[in-house]
C-alpha cells in the first residue's frame, strides 16, 4: 500500500512538471548571430597589464539584428576577463594582454556564452594580444618619428618668430641644423637606451572603444 502511494505521488509530480514545462518549451525561440559579426564595445572598466582586477565589463555600441528584429540592443553588457599577461621585457618589448570575452547578457536576462577576437588595432600581436611596442625596432621607429618632430618644431619656431625675410631664412636654416643635431643626438642616445630599457605596460582606460568579431555563432533566446 505504501509503495502505491509513493508511486501515485511521483506520477502527480511528473504530470505537474510536464504541464508547466510544455508552454515554456513551445515558446522558447532563438535567433542566430553568425560568426564573423562585428561588435563595437565600450569598456566600463580599465584593463591593465599591471595586475589588479582581472574581470571587466563592456557595453555594445551597436544593435545586433536578425531578420530585421533587434535581438541584442546597444547597451547590452558583455563580460570577460584577462586571460593572460606577458610582462614587459628588455629590448623595449612591451607587455601583452590577452582578453577573454565570456558572455553577453540578453534583454531577458539570459547569459549567452560567446567567443570573440579583437580586430582592427595597430597594437595587436600576431596571436591576438594587445601590446604597446613589439620590440627594439618599434622603439627605434618611434625615436625616428620624434627626431623628425624635434627638427620640425625648431624650424616652425624660427619661421613664425621672425618677420624679416632675410632673418627668417637665416634662422630657419640655423634651426634646421640645430634641430637636426639635437634630434640626431636624441635618436642615438634613446636608441642605445632602448636596448636595455623595458617596454611599456598596457593600460586601456575605462571608455576605451574596441572592435571585436564573433569567432563562433551564438544563438540568442528571444521572447
Amino acid at each position: 500500500m505504501k509503495f502505491k502511494i509513493i508511486t501515485f505521488i511521483l506520477l502527480v509530480m511528473l504530470s505537474i512538471q510536464s504541464v508547466f514545462a510544455a508552454p515554456f518549451q513551445a515558446d522558447a525561440k532563438t535567433k542566430r548571430i553568425p560568426a564573423g559579426t562585428k561588435f563595437t564595445l565600450k569598456f566600463l572598466d580599465p584593463v591593465t597589464s599591471l595586475g589588479g582586477n582581472a574581470d571587466f565589463s563592456a557595453i555594445m555600441m551597436n544593435d545586433q539584428t536578425a531578420e530585421t528584429d533587434v535581438i541584442l540592443p546597444s547597451g547590452s553588457v558583455v563580460r570577460g576577463a584577462i586571460n593572460r599577461i606577458v610582462p614587459a621585457r628588455r629590448f623595449s618589448k612591451g607587455a601583452i594582454v590577452y582578453l577573454d570575452f565570456d558572455h553577453v547578457v540578453t534583454p531577458n536576462g539570459r547569459q549567452v556564452p560567446l567567443s570573440m577576437a579583437v580586430v582592427g588595432r595597430a597594437d595587436l600581436t600576431t596571436d591576438g594580444g594587445i601590446t604597446t611596442t613589439r620590440g627594439y625596432w618599434d622603439a627605434v621607429k618611434e625615436n625616428g618619428r620624434k627626431t623628425k618632430e624635434i627638427t620640425k618644431n625648431a624650424i616652425d619656431w624660427a619661421d613664425y618668430t621672425f618677420d624679416n625675410a632675410a632673418a627668417r631664412y637665416t634662422m630657419v636654416t640655423l634651426s634646421a641644423i640645430g634641430g637636426g643635431i639635437g634630434g640626431g643626438a636624441y635618436f642615438v642616445y634613446d636608441s642605445i637606451a632602448d636596448m636595455i630599457r623595458k617596454g611599456k605596460d598596457v593600460a586601456l582606460p575605462a571608455g576605451e572603444i574596441m572592435n571585436v568579431i564573433l569567432v563562433e555563432p551564438i544563438d540568442v533566446p528571444v521572447i
